[in-house]
């Protein structure tokens, strides 16, 4: 017989099945509320005593509060539950030349918002993201700031591994969470925006149950975030969904992984500014602006456009052919021309015929910003409400650990 690991002998223990009863509740005052305990042992299947005895621990917790008591023609009157509404999140959608910072409740609603340009030395840049997450805490006076989810844009920004997220890059390093969870004594969560945005679509979209979906994030580079049977695929060393680095031509240009045509080179929004020979292709033209060339009428710029969605679809065929899922979404600025640009994509994607293949629903999200503090807001709700699973979030880091140390608020403890 192999090795036996028993740390993923989970059933037989008593506190195991309490997790999970505790975390299904959460989500049910959460996705449902307000909801009365009867309400809870109907839909959740369990005892009416073992939801009174996990409510009662939640509301001693502070995660659960009683609400207005209800109506009936008969018998006890129910009081209804709904989480603690001074419960708060900071999110934080970081790129590389800007952060955006922003506190929620734990229903996902926004309460403040505040954007930033970075600096590019990485010391002024930290220092700047802990000042503004300490100016949303402040805001949040009598509340309970439960955690810090961080959004990166790229795979590489995320893995613990790497020193930066594109070459000639020194930002975010890998000891910036862990400088921000000392500096503000939080736990920080951190994922890529691809896997953060998957999350939110799972937490936070009810209207939609799908329950195989990918996210597949396009800026300077792609990124899939992958959801299976209902739960994110994070894969070994947190790598799955890297497809953005999947070679679809040996010949193509050489690509900032070291391989060459990887599907980046053809469907980022560096790709599109490749393309792009119209006035100023060789000046410090942004994608932003080539959308707004293309919306005055720059035939280059639209053809430029076109050609990276078409590159786009080219590649969502192997995502459809890996993973046959439900649905695949769209993260990103392109999607503000969705409608110019999904006609190529779907060329693109159905240039050749799908042998015993069904082509899944295909939506933008219109709002990427938004859809990204969605994102990082999950990944905290993820740690804290998810059903058990070792390393649902892939980079956790706690207050206390070893990193270059910035004094925010009172000058005698560095926290808020």
């Amino acid at each position: 017989m192999g090795n036996f690991d028993l740390k993923h002998v989970h059933a037989a223990r008593p506190e195991f099945s309490r997790d999970i009863n505790r975390r299904l509740l959460l989500n049910l005052i959460r996705t449902r509320q307000p909801l009365s305990r009867a309400d809870l042992a109907r839909v959740s299947g369990l005892a009416r005593a073992t939801v009174s005895t996990i409510i009662q621990q939640l509301i001693a917790e502070g995660w659960v509060t009683e609400g207005p008591t209800g109506r009936l023609p008969l018998g006890r009157r129910p009081r209804f539950l709904k989480l603690n509404d001074q419960r708060m999140i900071v999110g934080v959608d970081l790129t590389q030349r800007e952060a955006t910072v922003a506190l929620s409740d734990l229903t996902g609603h926004f309460c403040t918002r505040e954007a930033m340009t970075m600096s590019f030395d990485r010391t002024a840049a930290t220092a700047q993201l802990i000042a503004g997450i300490g100016r949303i805490v402040r805001a949040a006076t009598g509340k309970t700031i439960e955690g810090i989810g961080i959004c990166l844009q790229d795979h590489r920004c995320a893995a613990s591994s790497r020193t930066s997220c594109e070459p000639n890059s020194n930002w975010p390093g890998p000891d910036v969470p862990a400088c921000i969870a000392e500096a503000t004594g939080l736990a920080v969560d951190v994922d890529t925006a691809a896997n953060a945005c998957a999350l939110a679509t799972a937490w936070f979209d009810t209207a939609e149950d799908w329950r195989g979906s990918v996210v597949v994030s396009v800026s300077e580079g792609i990124d899939a975030g992958i959801i299976a049977n209902g739960e994110l695929v994070h894969g070994r060393n947190g790598m799955a969904g890297d497809f953005g680095h999947v070679q679809l031509d040996p010949d193509g240009p050489g690509c900032e992984c070291g391989g060459r045509g990887c599907w980046a080179v053809f469907a980022s929004n560096r790709a599109a500014l490749r393309y792009y020979s119209g006035p100023g292709a060789q000046s410090d033209l942004g994608f932003l602006d080539l959308l707004n060339l293309a919306d005055r009428g720059d035939t280059s710029a639209a053809k430029a456009l076109e050609t990276m969605a078409y590159w786009l679809g080219r590649g969502f065929r192997m995502i459809i052919a890996g993973l046959a899922p439900d649905c695949i979404s769209v993260v990103g600025d392109l999607t503000r021309s969705w409608e110019r640009l999904s006609p190529a994509l779907m060329a693109g994607l159905t240039a050749h015929p799908f042998a015993n293949e069904q082509i899944p629903h295909i939506n933008c999200v219109r709002d990427g910003g938004a859809a990204r503090l969605r994102g990082a807001l999950a990944l905290v709700l993820q740690r804290r409400f998810a059903a058990w699973q070792a390393g649902s979030v892939r980079n956790i880091q706690e207050p206390g650990k070893d990193c270059e140390r910035y004094q925010i608020g009172h000058p005698d403890s560095g926290r808020f």
